[in-house]
Parts: C-alpha cells; sequence; structure tokens
C-alpha cells in the first residue's frame, strides 16, 4: 500500500510539473490555421497588410480594413488559437456599423515574428493602438478596444492602459490561475499558473464604457466569468447574452448581437461626431 501510494504521489507530482513546465504550448496554438489564405477580400473588403515594431524589436503584422468615412476604428485581439486570417469575419460587422478595422496579430502568430508571451502580447497591443494614434491620427476617443477569449485580457489591459472609446469582450475569462482551477480541479491549478492574464483585474480599473458578451453554452470559458467581468465594470455598461459553444458564439456570427453591439456603440462612439483617421 505505502508503494502504491508513493508511486502515485510521484505520478502525481510529474503531472503537477509537466503542466508547470508545458504551460505555454497549452496556453497558445499559432499553429492551428496556420495555412490559411483567408482575407477580408474573401468577404468583399479591401484591405492593407501592415508592419509594426513593438517596444522590444519584434516586428508583427497586422491587418487595417478601412471603412467609408469611418466614424472611429475597432482595434481587434483575438483569441489564443488560430491567426488574424480566421477573424476576417469581424470586418463586415464593424464595416456595417461605420467603423474600420484593425486586425492584430500577435508574436509567433501567422506571419509575426517572435514567440508569444503574456508580456509579448502586452506590447503587441501597445504596438498597435500607436499606429492608429500617430500613423493613422485616430483620437482615443474614437478608438473601440475589442477582445475575444485570451484577447478580452489583452485588450482590457491597453484599455486600462489608455483611454478608448469602449472596450467589448467575448467569451472572455476572469484570469488564467481563475479557469485553470476550474478546467483542472484535481491540480492545484491556481498556484501552477505562470500566466496571469488578469481581465478581471483590468476592468476594474477601466474608465471607457464596457460591453461584456458571453454565452452560457460556452463548454471552456464558463458564463460567471461574463457575470464577473460585468460587475467589476464600474461606469457606463451593457452585457450581451450570447449562444452556442465557445468557437461558435463570436459577436459577427448573429445579426440580433450586431443591432444590440450597434446600439451600445451609438451611444459612446456617435455617428454625427466629426470622422477621424480616414486612410
Amino acid at each position: 500500500m505505502l508503494k502504491l501510494l508513493s508511486a502515485g504521489g510521484a505520478g502525481y507530482a510529474a503531472l503537477a510539473g509537466m503542466m508547470f513546465l508545458l504551460q505555454g504550448a497549452l496556453l497558445y496554438h499559432p499553429d492551428i490555421g496556420r495555412e490559411s489564405r483567408r482575407t477580408p477580400r474573401d468577404v468583399g473588403l479591401d484591405y492593407e497588410t501592415v508592419w509594426l515594431t513593438t517596444e522590444d524589436k519584434v516586428r508583427i503584422e497586422a491587418w487595417f480594413v478601412p471603412a467609408p468615412a469611418a466614424r472611429g476604428v475597432v482595434l481587434l485581439a483575438h483569441g489564443n488559437a488560430g491567426s488574424i486570417a480566421y477573424r476576417v469575419d469581424y470586418a463586415p460587422l464593424f464595416h456595417r456599423l461605420g467603423f474600420s478595422l484593425l486586425l492584430l496579430e500577435y508574436r509567433g502568430y501567422g506571419r509575426s515574428e517572435g514567440k508569444p508571451s503574456e508580456e509579448g502580447t502586452y506590447a503587441d497591443a501597445r504596438a498597435a493602438w500607436r499606429h492608429l494614434v500617430t500613423e493613422r491620427g485616430f483620437p482615443a476617443e474614437r478608438i473601440v478596444l475589442a477582445g475575444e477569449s485570451l484577447g478580452g485580457a489583452v485588450a482590457a489591459r491597453l484599455a486600462a492602459e489608455q483611454r478608448p472609446a469602449a472596450l467589448v469582450l467575448a467569451s472572455s475569462f476572469v484570469s488564467v490561475p481563475e479557469l485553470a482551477a476550474e478546467l483542472y480541479p484535481w491540480l492545484p491549478a491556481r498556484w501552477l499558473a505562470r500566466y496571469r492574464y488578469d481581465t478581471l483585474e483590468a476592468v476594474e480599473r477601466v474608465s471607457c464604457p464596457v460591453m461584456i458578451a458571453h454565452s452560457r453554452e460556452d463548454e471552456i470559458v464558463p458564463f460567471h466569468h461574463g457575470e464577473r467581468l460585468f460587475a467589476a465594470a464600474k461606469g457606463a455598461k451593457a452585457f450581451l447574452e450570447l449562444a452556442g459553444g465557445h468557437n461558435g458564439g463570436f459577436l459577427y456570427t448573429r445579426d440580433g448581437w450586431q443591432v444590440e453591439l450597434g446600439r451600445f456603440l451609438d451611444r459612446h462612439v456617435p455617428r454625427s461626431a466629426a470622422r477621424a483617421g480616414s486612410p
């Protein structure tokens, strides 16, 4: 019995050690769909490839999709799997709402240089923000930050550092340690986590209007994460209940959700305001 307990303890420790060491591979999935050649032109929109250099000298890719007489621009930070080629369906949504779109590719994803890391993704988002402000001429009050899943943490962190027009989070989690504790209840995951991506802490510091979108059917990030993020937002805010699983409930998939998102953006980035940042 003692030998069995000892072997079981050793196996458990080995599993915990593997989880600690391999977190990067579990969190980031840049190779999914890397071969995809889909672009905004596949949904009928022209676009421009933009190469950005981050503060730590990493060269990353982004796609800028202009809207005619745009009333603002959306900076989208995507989830942990796949590339911006998987997110081109956001472009028609925001185009119809009168917004240009900058699709940000993280380091190590798509054709971007480098290797993904938490601080790296934050730096990537800051580089995209600088590009929109300094190169495109968009004032902060015309920039909407949007993030899906892991990208929600990236967008929220940037929103806490800057003062954008609004923040939109789709299917985002409270933090990596909180989510890991729910996904791996048999492990001390909260203490093993080397990544934070603390969306909740960032949302608590955000001063702009916030929209949270989440599905009760989300099998990866439970619905209560969205509820907690919504409760943490201190100013003007809205909650949009999605339908479908984690990878099927994003904002571009239903016309009704476009209506609700449009109403939110109309309140905080009015169409009647002066146009800015035209390409």
